[in-house]
């Protein structure tokens, strides 16, 4: 019997050494890094790196840009910086990063999530130009475009350049939706004043900080080819990675700026499921009720099925709960925030108790207290919507002057 499994063993590594994986499929879009290491390293002209990025930092290829420009021999590549989630994204939302040496390069890595959050001189030490290449999801509350205007920040201060590696944004560059965030609410979940979901690119992004909100850095965008903003991520044939441990799919982008923030009132978004962002809800709320209110809307692209669900992990292990699942058949007619104000109205009038409207952190997830006063006073999710219509206009006229693609 023993022989017997050892010739099955031969047998299994001789057919393994025979198999090959399938060619990823070619991109339409060649991305910023693809671009620096193509040609725009040259201007470097011996100048040192360092790179902010995770595990998202990737060609169209799935190659990591750490082993990308250490490839290169002719880069002289300094430190590493990682945002929330660390630099392979395996922390959770919150979870303190350290700071240390990654042994596989030999090279700093430097935590930008720690007791620090702006690259310090001592982190900057010898390098001249550092290199911002992380995948954002689109939405203003996710948290690594603060870490790329905290680094520019920093450029700024201590005499660097700043340049961005550009990526797309995955649920679109047209659709742009309230409310924009209060400067009196400003938080490392919001930084600025734009809206929540912003139709931008990380580069478009650090050209609006850095020029009509002070930040005055010497900066770079490596510009993509072949994006358009009309384009949803499998639009652009590039290959998802997971942006962090609950935005497993691309999908998960879509849903995030509808209910990454429903926790801050009481329901659950679904984090801990294997669904996270894709359930709204709460323990001991009716489904049937709460779909039937949210269907009978006829809101765009979604649908809303009675669901029942447990956290398998996280604050709210073990917890049951029950609400809707938002099935989103069309990603590019639906309305991530109008959806996110529906819902709320909803549960206001299905199950008024379930709310909580007293915490300030409803204001500082959201950027405003109005959705809060809209609540209270009874007001309909269009009429809650039509107080940040100014400013959202506002910042629409502002963002043209930005845009980077047609």
């Amino acid at each position: 019997m023993l022989r017997a499994a050892a010739i099955g063993a031969m047998l299994c590594t001789a057919l393994a050494a025979n198999v090959r994986a399938s060619p990823l499929p070619s991109a339409r879009v060649t991305l910023g890094d693809e671009v620096f290491l193509n040609s725009t390293w040259r201007d470097l002209r011996g100048r040192c790196v360092g790179v902010i990025t995770n595990q998202t930092g990737v060609t169209s290829r799935l190659v990591n840009v750490v082993d990308a420009i250490r490839a290169n021999g002719g880069i002289c590549f300094r430190a590493i910086y990682s945002p929330e989630h660390g630099l392979r994204g395996d922390r959770p939302a919150g979870a303190f990063v350290p700071s240390y040496v990654d042994r596989r390069t030999g090279l700093p890595v430097y935590s930008l999530y720690g007791p620090q959050r702006h690259p310090t001189a001592s982190m900057l030490r010898g390098v001249d130009v550092l290199l911002f290449d992380i995948q954002d999801v689109g939405a203003r509350p996710y948290t690594y475009i603060s870490t790329m205007a905290y680094a520019m920040q920093a450029a700024k201060a201590f005499g660097k350049e700043m340049w961005i590696l550009d990526r797309p944004n995955p649920i679109g560059g047209e659709r742009v939706e309230g409310p924009v965030m209060e400067p009196r609410f400003e938080s490392f979940v919001g930084l600025y004043p734009i809206a929540m979901r912003h139709g931008m690119t990380v580069g478009e992004l650090a050209e609006l900080f850095n020029n009509s909100f002070g930040i005055g850095a010497k900066l770079r965008v490596i510009a993509m080819q072949g994006w358009h903003r009309s384009m949803l991520w499998p639009q652009t044939g590039l290959q998802w990675v997971q942006a962090s441990p609950n935005m497993p799919e691309w999908t998960t982008a879509v849903v995030y700026p509808c209910t990454g923030l429903v926790d801050s009132v009481g329901l659950s978004g679904g984090i801990g499921t294997t669904k996270p962002f894709k359930y709204a809800g709460a323990p001991n709320l009716d489904p049937d009720r709460l779909a039937r209110a949210l269907n009978g809307r006829a809101l765009p692209g979604v649908y809303f099925r009675p669901a029942y669900w447990s956290s398998l992990f996280g604050a709210a292990s073990g917890e049951e709960f029950s609400g809707v699942e938002l099935d989103v058949f069309d990603p590019a007619s639906f309305l991530a925030v109008r959806t996110a104000v529906e819902l709320l109205t909803a549960v206001r009038e299905t199950s008024p108790q379930t709310l909580r409207l007293g915490g300030s952190s409803v204001a500082r997830d959201w950027g405003t207290d109005s959705l809060v006063s809209g609540l209270r006073a009874g007001l309909s999710a269009p009429a809650i919507e039509a107080g940040w219509e100014p400013a959202l206009r506002r910042f629409e006229a502002l963002r043209a002057r930005y845009l980077l693609y047609d």
